[in-house]
């Protein structure tokens, strides 16, 4: 290519993308937003909601030829570079006979979820219902030949649960045009990076084969499954494997069928810095903690580390990680949507029931504080979270403070009364102990049942717009751990990146400045003696040294970066802090890879005095 031609290219490349743009902000997006407010109304109140993975990969349940396969079931397909006409072949076998709709609608509600999601087609190209578009489909290639479609979309209307697809627009291992196979196709997209990460800006002569691909299957299977089902929601995943142009393309082609523009569609379809054109975010897959998010967003954990079911992953969390996790979104005004993996039966894995059960037992006498709350102006808490709705204010106290003083931090407003939640007759004296703080006096342990979250009621005395609080970060002297998560620091000096919150992976990255620090102000009511630990990453790309300080109080500690070890704990020794407010920084004294650290959190242990 001379340098004219490709001098062409690069502009043509670079202009696609902002015509697109340009055409939605001008035009169709902007028209498809004024009605956004009204559109996603429901699914602010809702909260909580099921995702389902479910397709032929359930059937293998996590094996191939006898063996395990690592990583997430619903990708056996690229992790064993699996031919189309051998995973042809595994679809003729799916035969789902135990599913029930009504069952898992009925499972859903009963553990308080508002909204089920089901894969359509995930990422194998298989469409779990009767597309007139492809064959590649439940109907016309299992041994089932039904549309569980029909059935979960009638059962959630039948008991009032808001529904809609998983859709994979970028992403289709089938098709000979789409991203992703490079395998039977060498396609771009895939594990190889044929072309690059970026494939259609290196090689956009490549992009009327992927056009193709959008015009022929993604496009219309959309549209059919807005015209067939008149889904509530859309989720879609892997924007990256397109250009945004193409994914913009999609969007427009929704809402053009959409008349009424009423489907909401999540952040994972079109997406640039700065910019979604969804009508919320989402986080990263398998969330364990939430980096600040402003507006509406959504996190996706999973009961166990798979999306799709497989029988050898036993990772399953219990049914209180999932209920502190929820309050712990509803408190950052954000929804859970949490995955199940049915089998290749059709029915749930029964330690997933037990999930489920417990989860809705607790919101059975909890729900108030979870549904249509908002997420709350009061300071971080050492116990718990805190959600809000009209004159009202749920506690949720995850750590029960042993001698039963619960001290809220911030609050200015007056309260009425306190009670709890689930016993709504045993009230609780609430003492304010100065013009910011309050103390209830509780029992001296948390009801049994009740252990992962016991939620408090604080009804204020009038229905002020706006609750009266101070945004100090507020730390309790006996509670037996203050964790200040390094996603909660402010950040000086240049910016961090954030970390996918996943376990161990909830830190923030790109530390390579000693002009960067972090650093979080709080407040005590009380004199007390702590223990500091400091908890990060640290990997082969880490090393250096840094400076803690707290208040006059400073220790020095070197990273220390075992790739055998990674998670790292520095012990940060002990201070007595009088009450007041306090300024804890953790600054770099010197980098000696390429980057200090990924910080997770620093956690702060009271001790009792002799």
């Amino acid at each position: 290519m001379d340098s004219a031609a490709e001098g062409t290219m690069l502009n043509e490349v670079k202009d696609r993308d902002q015509v697109a743009i340009d055409s939605a902000l001008n035009g169709w997006w902007t028209a498809s937003m004024q009605n956004h407010e009204q559109r996603i109304s429901w699914w602010r109140e809702a909260k909580f909601g099921m995702f389902l993975h479910w397709g032929v990969y359930s059937e293998a349940a996590g094996a191939w030829q006898g063996k395990p396969v690592p990583g997430y079931a619903e990708h056996l397909m690229r992790i064993k570079k699996i031919p189309r006409s051998v995973y042809l072949n595994l679809a003729h076998h799916f035969n789902p006979v135990q599913f029930n709709a009504d069952t898992w609608v009925k499972q859903a509600k009963k553990a308080g979820m508002r909204y089920l999601i089901i894969t359509a087609k995930h990422h194998d190209g298989f469409a779990m219902y009767d597309s007139k578009v492809s064959d590649y489909n439940i109907v016309k290639q299992s041994a089932y030949h039904k549309d569980p479609m029909v059935a979960l979309s009638a059962a959630c209307k039948k008991y009032g649960l808001k529904f809609g697809f998983y859709y994979s627009h970028a992403f289709d291992w089938e098709h000979p045009d789409a991203p992703g196979n490079d395998w039977d196709y060498d396609n771009p997209g895939g594990d190889k990076k044929i072309g690059g990460e970026k494939w259609y800006d290196n090689h956009p002569e490549w992009l009327p084969r992927i056009q193709r691909y959008v015009n022929e299957k993604a496009i219309p299977q959309i549209k059919e499954l807005i015209q067939k089902y008149h889904p509530d929601i859309l989720w879609f995943d892997t924007p990256h494997k397109l250009p945004l142009s193409e994914n913009l393309r999609i969007l427009k082609a929704i809402r053009a069928t959409d008349t009424a523009s009423e489907i909401v569609i999540n952040g994972r379809l079109a997406r640039i810095s700065g910019r979604n054109f969804g009508d919320y975010q989402n986080t990263a897959d398998r969330p364990a903690a939430f980096y600040p998010v402003q507006g509406d967003w959504e996190a996706i954990p999973t009961t166990n580390e798979s999306y799709g079911y497989s029988k050898f992953d036993l990772s399953h969390k219990p049914a209180s990680h999932f209920i502190r996790l929820l309050a712990s979104a509803a408190s950052r005004g954000g929804n859970l949507l949490m995955n199940i993996g049915p089998m290749g039966s059709g029915a749930f894995d029964p330690k997933d029931i037990k999930i489920l059960n417990g989860i809705g037992a607790w919101m059975a006498k909890n729900d108030s504080s979870i549904y249509g709350t908002q997420r709350s102006p009061l300071p971080l808490q050492s116990w718990g979270v805190i959600t809000t709705k009209a004159n009202k204010i749920f506690l949720h106290v995850f750590e029960w403070p042993k001698d039963g003083h619960l001290y809220v931090g911030g609050l200015k407003s007056p309260v009425n009364k306190a009670y709890m939640l689930a016993n709504q007759r045993e009230i609780i004296s609430v003492k304010r102990i100065n013009p910011l703080d309050i103390m209830l006096k509780l029992p001296t342990r948390a009801e049994d049942d009740d252990t992962a979250n016991t939620v408090i009621v604080l009804e204020l005395k009038d229905h002020a717009p706006t609750i009266q609080a101070d945004s100090l970060r507020y730390v309790s002297t006996n509670i037996s751990l203050s964790r200040l998560l390094a996603y909660d620091a402010t950040q000086h000096g240049g910016k961090f990146g954030f970390g996918d919150g996943k376990a161990n992976r909830y830190y923030v990255s790109g530390w390579k400045s000693k002009d960067q620090y972090v650093e979080w102000t709080f407040r005590t009511d009380f004199p007390a003696q702590f223990n500091i630990q400091i908890k990060y990453v640290s990997d082969v790309a880490s090393g250096g040294r840094y400076m803690m300080s707290l208040d006059d109080y400073q220790v020095n500690r070197v990273v220390d970066h075992k790739p055998s070890e990674k998670n790292h704990t520095d012990d940060g020794g002990t201070v007595d802090l009088p009450a007041g407010i306090h300024h804890l920084t953790i600054k770099a004294e010197a980098i000696t890879g390429p980057e200090l650290m990924k910080l997770l959190e620093i956690q702060l242990r009271p001790l009792q005095k002799d």
